[in-house]
C-alpha cells in the first residue's frame, strides 16, 4: 500500500515537473519568482526600517510579476487565475500611480 502511494506521487510529480515542462511553464515559474521576490524586498526594506515598509520596487515587482502571471494565465485559459491577476495588477499599478504621485508632490513641496 505505502510502495504503489510513493509510485503514485512520484509519476505525478514526475508528470508535473518533467513531463508536462514548456516554454509556458517557465515563464509562469519566471513570473511567480518576480512575484516573490516583491515580498523578499518588503521584508529587507521593514527590516532595515524597524517599521512595516513597502518600497517602490516592490510596486514594480508586484506589476511586472502579475502582468506576466496574467499572460500565463490567458495561456492557460484560467478564468479565475485571469480575473485574479488582472484585478491585481490594477491594483498595484494605482498604488504606483500614488506612491509617484505623492513624490512628485513632496518633491514640488520642497
Amino acid at each position: 500500500m505505502l510502495v504503489d502511494l510513493s509510485r503514485a506521487v512520484g509519476s505525478y510529480l514526475q508528470d508535473v515537473f518533467i513531463t508536462q515542462v514548456s516554454w509556458w511553464v517557465l515563464v509562469g515559474f519566471a513570473a511567480q519568482g518576480l512575484f516573490t521576490l516583491r515580498f523578499f524586498v518588503q521584508w529587507v526594506a521593514s527590516e532595515r526600517a524597524g517599521r512595516s515598509v513597502i518600497p517602490l520596487a516592490f510596486w514594480i515587482f508586484s506589476i511586472a510579476g502579475g502582468l506576466l502571471l496574467l499572460i500565463y494565465a490567458l495561456y492557460r485559459r484560467d478564468a479565475v487565475f485571469i480575473a485574479g491577476q488582472a484585478f491585481g495588477v490594477f491594483v498595484y499599478a494605482r498604488n504606483l500611480y500614488l506612491v509617484l504621485r505623492e513624490r512628485k508632490s513632496a518633491a514640488a513641496a520642497a
